[in-house]
């Protein structure tokens, strides 16, 4: 579960990280909060921010459900695909929105098997 634990701290890592560039986007486009839209970079990178958050609500569930009832280094090792997957998307969401599909897809694909995967072993485990 150590492993579990890592890539947990490095989602939220990651996630802090998307909280500082919001702050700095707002600064450099004079988006004054609790305005979210007024530049479209700075829109770019508050919807990058705000569907992590969004995709962290079944990430950590499912990642900790998967770890206890299927096996704990497959879902650090999906955990950290799915922080990849973050990565990728906001590379190419910042660059063209039209070009975040890929890491959405990484990161979607992660959260999927997880979840699946976390509910069959718990439905396992009751009979």
């Amino acid at each position: 579960m150590t492993y579990v634990a890592i890539v947990a701290m490095v989602a939220l890592l990651e996630y802090l990280y998307f909280s500082i560039q919001v702050g700095q986007a707002r600064g450099k486009y004079g988006i004054e909060a609790p305005a979210t839209t007024g530049n479209e970079v700075f829109e770019r990178v508050f919807r990058i921010h705000q569907n992590t958050l969004e995709q962290l609500i079944i990430f950590f569930p499912a990642m900790y459900t998967f770890a206890v009832y299927v096996d704990p280094l497959w879902a650090a090792g999906l955990g950290l695909v799915f922080v990849i997957g973050r990565a990728v998307y906001s590379a190419g969401y910042t660059a063209a929105p039209e070009k975040r599909g890929t890491g959405m897809l990484i990161g979607f694909a992660a959260n999927a098997i997880m979840l699946l995967g976390g509910l069959v072993g718990a439905v396992m485990a009751l009979l």
